[in-house]
């Protein structure tokens, strides 16, 4: 058979594989905070027709000759530019502007749950299967939140939010595992500073220290600020951010999850409030409440790419049916 029938037959998988994930791009582009994918080529193995020779003294040299075999994909990146911020009006609704990710978890609860951390803000020990104690970590930039019927501040799908206690707000559950801050601290304390050593799931109840909750607001480093019926205001946690030494190598898990891999690195959290020591907070963006992270997705680069993968995919069909016209050609020499 033909080697070009071959080189067609790669070409087609390949363009089909490029128009796969512009369809997946187009179709999520109005999905919050996705990150638009590229498809990179790469020439398959040559046959070589021919060795290259070296000059010599009665000669000069010649190059190689060689036939190539076709295309293949060598890879699909992410593009980790930051989409538009689209304002909502919605208090729940919280946006990234920079570098990191929230972080949601998924396990039991309870007074002693949560993740630990080291010196270097990481987690300081995992289990065999990525967990830490309870609580199976993921990251997302989807900052659509809202709270359940305990106070927990979750996602869409349930997962608890991660962040730190305040010292002196310090979160305990009751026997049916619902969450109670019994304590505050006062947002406008000097001494006011975030527990570093656990990530914990942050909640917003009724009732703090015996007072009502009438309102909440998040300032742009992730602290949580609610408004009570004696007019004090105290911070009842802090939303945790993670960032990675290469975001692209995230695993995409669906519903707007990632989790680590070998080659993104393990996660780094933003120092909490009050740190002293190892404050990275520098290296993380701000957290902007009202507002979510549009797709990145640019259609007129999708719809370009489109009509490209398109001609690509019809030009080596052509390919393939003008190798079969000559095959039919050799054919019919016998008559």
């Amino acid at each position: 058979m033909l080697r070009s029938m071959y080189s067609g037959i790669s070409g087609l998988k390949a363009n089909q594989i490029k128009l796969d994930v512009i369809g997946n791009n187009i179709a999520n582009v109005g999905t919050t905070a996705f990150k638009t994918q590229r498809v990179r080529f790469q020439d398959m193995l040559s046959q070589n027709l021919r060795q290259a020779t070296g000059p010599g003294t009665n000669q000069g040299g010649t190059n190689p000759s060689q036939v190539g075999l076709g295309t293949q994909v060598s890879g699909i990146d992410t593009t980790m530019s930051q989409g538009h911020l689209q304002p909502t009006g919605n208090d729940f609704d919280f946006l990234v502007d920079g570098n990191g990710y929230f972080v949601v978890g998924k396990g039991a609860t309870g007074d002693d749950a949560g993740v630990t951390l080291g010196e270097n803000h990481s987690i300081e020990t995992e289990g065999d299967d990525g967990e830490d104690g309870s609580f199976e970590l993921s990251f997302t930039r989807d900052g659509s939140f809202t709270l359940d019927e305990y106070g927990q501040l979750v996602n869409s799908d349930g997962l608890r939010i991660m962040g730190y206690a305040i010292e002196g707000s310090e979160i305990t559950y009751d026997e049916n595992g619902k969450p109670q801050i019994s304590e505050a601290a006062d947002v406008n304390s000097e001494e006011l500073k975030a527990n570093e050593e656990k990530l914990v799931p942050l909640c917003i109840p009724d009732e703090i220290a015996g007072q009502k909750v009438k309102s909440f607001s998040v300032g742009r480093d992730g602290i949580i600020k609610a408004s009570l019926a004696d007019n004090r205001t105290v911070a009842v946690g802090q939303i945790a951010m993670a960032t990675f030494k290469n975001p692209a190598g995230l695993s995409k898990e669906g519903k707007n999850l990632n989790t680590a891999t070998a080659n993104s690195g393990q996660p780094v959290f933003r120092s909490g409030i009050g740190a002293e020591e190892n404050n990275n907070e520098k290296g993380f963006g701000n957290i902007v409440q009202g507002a979510l992270e549009s797709a990145n997705v640019d259609l007129a680069e999708q719809f370009t790419e489109m009509i490209v993968a398109s001609r690509a995919f019809q030009a080596n069909g052509k390919i393939i049916s003008t190798g079969d016209e000559i095959l039919q050609d050799l054919v019919n020499l016998k008559r």
